[in-house]
C-alpha cells in the first residue's frame, strides 16, 4: 500500500524545509520532496514533523508501581530499597495484568512522542518462579500489547542467571527471572514466535546486568545472533561499580570491555558512573549509551556526563525506563538540565552557535534507532515511516518556525505538544490522543485496583 503524507514544516536530515511530501510504501518512505504544495490525495499535517523517537529502554510492567515508592523507610532509601517494592508488586503479575500494564504503558509512549520501544524484558516464568507452559507467555502479553497499541516493538529477552557478581545465588525476588542457558534458548524461540505478527518487529537479546550472568555467557550470547541488538545494564549504581572491583577486580564497563568487543550492535543502559577511560572507550566503540534520565533521577543513580560524551564522538539515546514519567521531551530537558546542574553552565549538549532542542533530538532519534536495531531515526528514504507532528497552537509555540519550535516545545511546554503520531506510515495518535485511550485506561483501572487491593 502506497499512501502520501504533506508536511507543513519537517526536520529532514539537511535541516528544516516547508511542504514536504513523504511517499510511503508498505510503511517505509521511498521519496521525499521539499517545496511542494499538497496533491489532492495527500494526508495534510499542520505543524512541525519530527522523526519518531525511539524509546530504547522501558519496563511496561513497571507503570503499575508508578508512585508506589516514595514513602521514606527506616533506613537510608536507594536503589536498592526501591528494587525491594519491585519485587513486591510484580509478585502477583500474570501475563493478563502485563498485557493491561503494557498498553497503558504503550499508549502514554505514542502520545508522549516515542513511536518504537525497546523492551529490555526479564519477568519470564509464573509466580513460583517455574516456567508457563509457553516459556514465553509474559513476552507474549507485551507483543499483543504493541500490536494493539500500534507502537514498534524491538522485544529483548533478558538472560538473568544470578544474584550478584561472583555468580552469587539468586535471591527469592528474582525468581520469576532466572533461566539457565538452555531454558534461554527455548525462551528466544518463543519469543520470536511472539513477535512474528507485528509489522517489522525485531527481535534481540540482553544479558541483564554482569551482576546476573558469567562473564562467559557474553560472548555465547552475541553469538547466537549475531546481527542483533544486545542491551545490558551497567555501572548504574556506586554500589555496583564497589562490588564490581572488590568481587571482580574491575570497574564494570572496563570488565565488560575486557571480556566482550563492544561494538553498535551494544547498548550499555545507564552507564553513569564511568571513568575516563570508560567513557572513551564506548564513545571509540560506536555502541550506544542508554541513557533514562528520569529513571535514574527518582533512583538517585547519579548523573551521567552527557557533555565529555558527546565531546568524545559518543552515541547516546534516552529511554523512560521504570514509566514513572512518559515523555521524551521530557526525558531530553532533563538530560540537558542535569548537565547544566552539575556545571553550572547552560545549552551544554549542543554544539556552538546551534539549537539545543534540534542537537538532543537529532541524536537521540538516531541513537534509539541503533538501539532498537531498526531503521528508524530521521525522515529520509529507506526509513520506516514514523513521525510526530507538534501542535504549531500550542501556547509555546505560537508564531515560532525551524529550530525554536523545537527549542519551544522541549524547554518552554508542560509536556511534548504532540498532535499527530504515525507509526510505520499509520496514524496512531490524532489529535493528541490515541484512539483506544479510553478502552485500555478502563482495562489498566482494573487490574491496578485488583493489585493494589491485594497489596
Amino acid at each position: 500500500m502506497t499512501l502520501t503524507l504533506h508536511l507543513e514544516q519537517a526536520l529532514l536530515p539537511g535541516g528544516f524545509a516547508d511542504d514536504v511530501r513523504l511517499t510511503v510504501s508498505e510503511g517505509a518512505i521511498t521519496a521525499v520532496e521539499a517545496g511542494v504544495p499538497a496533491g489532492a490525495g495527500d494526508t495534510r499535517l499542520t505543524g512541525l514533523a519530527l522523526p519518531g523517537m525511539p524509546n530504547l529502554h522501558s519496563h511496561a510492567f513497571q507503570r503499575g508501581m508508578a508512585g508506589l515508592s516514595e514513602r521514606r523507610g527506616a533506613a537510608e532509601d536507594s536503589f536498592w530499597t526501591w528494587r525491594d517494592v519491585m519485587y513486591r508488586f510484580l509478585d502477583r503479575l500474570d501475563p493478563d495484568d502485563v498485557q493491561a500494564l503494557a498498553a497503558q504503558a504503550f499508549v502514554e509512549m505514542l502520545e508522549g512522542g516515542f513511536t518504537a520501544l525497546a523492551e529490555f524484558h526479564y519477568l519470564h516464568h509464573d509466580k513460583d518462579g517455574r516456567p508457563y507452559a509457553d516459556i514465553a507467555a509474559m513476552g507474549g502479553a507485551i507483543a499483543a500489547a504493541a500490536g494493539e497499541t500500534g507502537l514498534g516493538l524491538t522485544l529483548l529477552p533478558v538472560l538473568y542467571r544470578f544474584g550478584n557478581f561472583g555468580q552469587a545465588p539468586s535471591v527469592h525476588g528474582q525468581r520469576r527471572f532466572v533461566n539457565d542457558r538452555d531454558s534461554y534458548l527455548k525462551l528466544i524461540e518463543a519469543s520470536e514466535a511472539a513477535i512474528r505478527p507485528l509489522p517489522d518487529a525485531r527481535l534481540g537479546l540482553a544479558p541483564h546486568s554482569l551482576r546476573a550472568v558469567a562473564l562467559d555467557d557474553l560472548g555465547w550470547l552475541a553469538a547466537l545472533r549475531p546481527e542483533g541488538p544486545l542491551h545490558i545494564h551497567v555501572a548504574e549504581q556506586m554500589r555496583e561499580v564497589e562490588d564490581s572491583v572488590a568481587i571482580m577486580g574491575r570497574r564494570p564497563v572496563a570488565l565488560l570491555a575486557d571480556t566482550v568487543e563492544l561494538d553498535r550492535r551494544w547498548c550499555l543502559i545507564h552507564a553513569t558512573h564511568l571513568d575516563d577511560s570508560e567513557r572513551d572507550a564506548i564513545a571509540a566503540s560506536g555502541a550506544v549509551a542508554g541513557l533514562c534520565p528520569i529513571t535514574e533521577a527518582s533512583l538517585g543513580d547519579g548523573i551521567f556526563d552527557g557533555v565529555r560524551y558527546r565531546a568524545s564522538g559518543g552515541v547516546f539515546g534516552v529511554g523512560s525506563d521504570s514509566n514513572i514519567q512518559i515523555d521524551a521531551g521530557a526525558e531530553l530537558r532533563l538530560l540537558e538540565y542535569s548537565q547544566r546542574f552539575r556545571d553550572r553552565r547552560r545549552a551544554l549538549m549542543a554544539e556552538a552557535d546551534a539549537s539545543t532542542g534540534v542537537a538532543l533530538w537529532r541524536a537521540a532519534a538516531a541513537g534509539g534507532a541503533q538501539a532498537c536495531g531498526r531503521a528508524l531515526g530521521a525522515l529520509a528514504p529507506g526509513l520506516r515511516a514514523d513521525l510526530v507532528t507538534l501542535d504549531a497552537s500550542h501556547p509555546a509555540l505560537i508564531g515560532k518556525t525551524g529550530e525554536a519550535v523545537l527549542d519551544s516545545a522541549l524547554f518552554a511546554a508542560n509536556a511534548l505538544p504532540v498532535r499527530d503520531v504515525f507509526v510505520g506510515g499509520r496514524p496512531v495518535v490524532v489529535d493528541g490522543r490515541h484512539p483506544a485511550r479510553e478502552a485500555v485506561k478502563a482495562r489498566f483501572a482494573g487490574v491496578m485496583r485488583k493489585l493494589l487491593a491485594a497489596l
